[in-house]
């Protein structure tokens, strides 16, 4: 198990009402919730690393990605990722 450390988070009343019919472990949901949105950031950090170092994405490339995200052969322009 990693280290810990114990912080105070201040939520709106009705975020934390919302959160509780969810979950017990309130502790342990945003703990998920921190990790998920630091795994999207690095995510984001890397792809626009390769677009600096070898261009643009394509339109064909993100097609191709998006069908391989949400496994569709025929996925649109539109479909946000």
């Amino acid at each position: 198990m990693s280290a810990t450390t114990r912080i105070t988070v201040t939520l709106p009343s009705d975020q934390v009402a919302e959160l509780k019919k969810i979950t017990d472990n309130v502790s342990g949901y945003v703990a998920e919730a921190v990790a998920r949105q630091i795994r999207h950031r690095l995510l984001i950090d890397e792809l626009q690393r390769y677009q600096d170092e070898s261009g643009t994405f394509t339109q064909e490339e993100l097609t191709d990605a998006r069908a391989r995200l949400f496994d569709a052969a025929d996925v649109t322009e539109d479909t946000a990722v």
